[in-house]
């Protein structure tokens, strides 16, 4: 069996498609999956069917934007102008994928393989195993009568520096925006929400997140998506950032987690 992990689809089915016919995936063989599988890409619905065939095959942690379909599809939220949700929220599938999509957790940890995977990252003042701890807290609500209410109080940038006298709800946003939303913070964890382009926007007294000295940081193999804009460069020995904008017209990348090494396919809006 052989592992590869895939950064942001975002509904960039066909590249998908193209990307595992390059790596020869094979039915012995798992996918770890990044987060941001739907969104602004052309085929969501497919993508989301298709990763629900593979069951125990596809490891997946949840994004932003996969938890904003959600939230539209509870009803707690409704549709931006640049999301591409309807044939998903059309689909007569629909109750049956949002259920298998809620049960995919924050944070996948594989002692064998010696990977953590999550969508954003994880602030550099938290232990792993106080991350696997707070995911759990996130994921148990999902699963749970809970979600809805959940998913009315995800929204929002507040607060944006954990403590760990945060309760309630606030503390639970807090804990998904890490997950989901991070890319610059303090050394402290106070997340940045605006900067999202490459290194060289990086705000005053802010660093990626990746680059503060911290124990999962400096100590264990870190998956992670969502950030495009670094091209798949993390610059750290045991990071690996694996989202290259396949929406946006670059590539879509996938890592063979027992040697490191990538493979790519470019976005079919390069071809056009």
């Amino acid at each position: 069996m052989t592992n590869y992990a895939i950064g942001d689809i975002q509904g960039c089915f066909d590249e998908l498609t193209e990307l595992l016919e390059v790596i020869n995936f094979g039915n012995d063989d798992q996918l770890w999956i990044a987060g941001d599988l739907v969104n602004r890409g052309p085929k969501s619905l497919e993508t989301l069917r298709f990763l629900k065939t593979l069951g125990n095959r596809a490891k997946i942690v949840l994004g932003n934007h996969d938890l904003h379909l959600l939230a539209i599809h509870y009803g707690t939220t409704t549709q931006r102008r640049s999301d591409t949700f309807d044939e998903i929220l059309n689909a007569p599938d629909r109750n049956e994928l949002m259920d298998w999509l809620r049960q995919q957790p924050l944070l996948i940890h594989d002692a064998e393989l010696e990977y953590t995977m999550v969508h954003a990252g994880i602030p550099p003042n938290w232990s792993l195993k106080k991350a696997r701890s707070y995911a759990l807290e996130v994921e148990q609500i999902l699963k749970s009568t809970l979600a809805i209410e959940f998913f009315r109080n995800m929204y929002g940038n507040k607060p944006d520096r954990w403590k760990k006298s945060i309760q309630g709800w606030e503390r639970i946003r807090m804990i998904t925006n890490y997950f989901t939303r991070m890319r610059f913070c303090s050394d402290k964890g106070k997340l940045d929400f605006i900067a999202k382009g490459s290194l060289s926007c990086q705000p005053e007294g802010f660093l990626p997140w990746f680059e503060h000295p911290g124990k999962t940081i400096d100590k264990h193999r870190i998956i992670f998506g969502h950030w495009a804009a670094l091209e798949g460069k993390a610059d750290h020995h045991n990071v690996f950032a694996l989202d290259t904008g396949c929406v946006w017209g670059n590539t879509l990348t996938a890592m063979r987690l027992e040697d490191q090494q990538l493979f790519c396919v470019p976005s079919r809006k390069q071809q056009e």
